[in-house]
This record gives structure tokens, sequence and C-alpha cells, in this order.
């Protein structure tokens, strides 16, 4: 039986390693008898068995609250795509207490783009949210793929941050025929903000802010990531800031480039400071 090893290298951590292999530091720490993540220079990791299992058995997976798709995929090394097509889904939506069949292994035809990240270090004046706000990301996945339980950082502390700056060969993906993953945008929630403000702003109510987040009382801290229905009638206007571009507005609103660029006349990707763009 020949495993897949891989000896550890100064600056290396398991969750590091098992982004590197696309596979879980869990699964790393259950083939290496680990009773936690310390890893030292020169050990030897066992990062997957070769035990002759059929690559087409799969597990089967109950849904609990709060997963989707994407989590899901993520865990078990397999894409979105593939989970769909073993369980004939439509669509992206699932329910809790539902059955789905994950594939342990995906051909090697499987057209999966599995992300790229990024090492961040932190630095005197950092939180969380101007981080995500630099690389176009939300606090709660820096927060998902860092396994923080608070917002607290500390100085010199090092972060894996998606890195989306390949956004020409996205853009040819998310072309003219993308669709939005969801009807929900994503607020952060800003020093003076409230739930009228916000509702006001994108044309829908309070309560339905409130529905779509959980939430008991009418309270916002700053930083705090909101969904907010954009099924209201009406476009949005959005000013464009330093260091955007048309890929970043359109992720931050779940449109497209294509869409966008429909939308306003434009002819080409440039932007300006200060430009009105209707959403």
């Amino acid at each position: 039986m020949n495993n897949k090893t891989y000896t550890v290298k100064k600056g290396d951590t398991l969750y590091g390693i098992s982004k590197q292999f696309n596979t879980s530091a869990q699964k790393i720490r259950e083939l290496n008898n680990l009773k936690n993540d310390n890893i030292v220079p020169s050990q030897v990791l066992i990062i997957s068995e070769n035990n002759g299992t059929n690559p087409n058995e799969c597990v089967i997976y109950t849904v609990k609250k709060g997963d989707s798709l994407y989590e899901i995929a993520k865990k078990y090394n397999t894409s979105v795509d593939a989970i769909k097509r073993y369980n004939n889904l439509t669509t992206n939506n699932l329910s809790i207490g539902q059955k789905i069949r994950i594939p342990c292994n995906i051909e090697d035809n499987d057209d999966t783009v599995m992300p790229k990240y990024i090492s961040y270090t932190v630095k005197a004046g950092d939180n969380l949210y101007n981080i995500a706000k630099k690389y176009n990301t939300t606090v709660d996945k820096i927060k998902r793929d860092n396994n923080l339980q608070s917002n607290n950082l500390t100085i010199g502390k090092i972060l894996l941050i998606e890195d989306t700056s390949d956004q020409s060969t996205i853009e040819e993906c998310f072309g003219e025929e993308y669709e939005a993953p969801s009807s929900n945008i994503t607020y952060t929630v800003q020093k003076g903000d409230n739930l009228y403000s916000i509702a006001n702003k994108y044309n829908t109510t309070v309560n339905e802010i409130k529905s779509l987040n959980n939430l008991t009382s009418n309270n916002l801290s700053i930083g705090q990531q909101l969904r907010i229905p954009t099924n209201a009638s009406g476009n949005i206007t959005y000013t464009v800031q330093k260091g955007d571009n048309l890929y970043s507005i359109a992720r931050k609103y779940n449109t497209t480039v294509n869409e966008i660029k429909r939308k306003n006349n434009l002819t080409s990707n440039n932007l300006s400071i200060g430009q009105q763009l209707i959403i």
C-alpha cells in the first residue's frame, strides 16, 4: 500500500498543507493520529491512503442547519456540480434533514476550480473588516477559512485569504450566461446605519432584513454582515470607489460584469473614481 506523504517545511501549517493537497486538516490529523494541529519541520505526514477502495464509492450526508452545497463540496473535496449530478439536483437549494450522496473522488476530467489562497500577516491597526474589504471578501469568510471564533486579531498572526486577483479568467467564465448564485446581496454595516436606513436604501423592509438574517432585535454593530433581498423593484446606484473594478462590484451585488456593462452602456471594463453605476 503506497500512501501519499508530505515532509513538513518551516512555516507550514496543517490548514495550509490541507489546502495544498485538496484535503482537510481533520483528515490529516486522523491519518497521522495527531491530537492537535502542532507540526514540526521534517515531520513526515500521511496525506492520503491508497486502500484500494472503489473510487466511485460515496457517503450519505444529512444536511444540517447552515449547510450549503459549496461548504459540503469543500468538506468532501468534491465540486458542487459533481454533487448535483450525483443526486439529480437542478438547483442549489437544500433542506435540513435531506440525504445527499457524496462522490468520494472526482474524475480527472471534472473541471473543478479549487480556490487559491494567499497568506496575509496582520499589522498594527488591522481589523477583519478592513482586511476583508482590501481583498474583496467578507469577515465571515475569513473567520471560516481560519477557524476564528471572534473578530480579535493579534499583530503578526498569519491569515489565509482566498485569492480573487485572477479576474480576467473569472470574467470569461462569468459571462452573459452566468446566473447569480442568489437573489441576495451582502451589506456591511457602517457607522450611523440602522435597519430602517438600510431597508430604505435597498427598497426593502426592516422585517424582510430581520427575517433573512434571523435577527431578534433592531440592534446592529459596525462591520456586521447582512444579507439584503434584492427582489424589490428599482435599481441600485453605486458610486465607484478607489480600488473598484467591474468584477468586484458584480460580485458584491450578485450580478455579472456583462449585466452591469449592459445597464450602463459601457464598451470597456474601465472605471473612474466617482462614476455612478446602475446595478
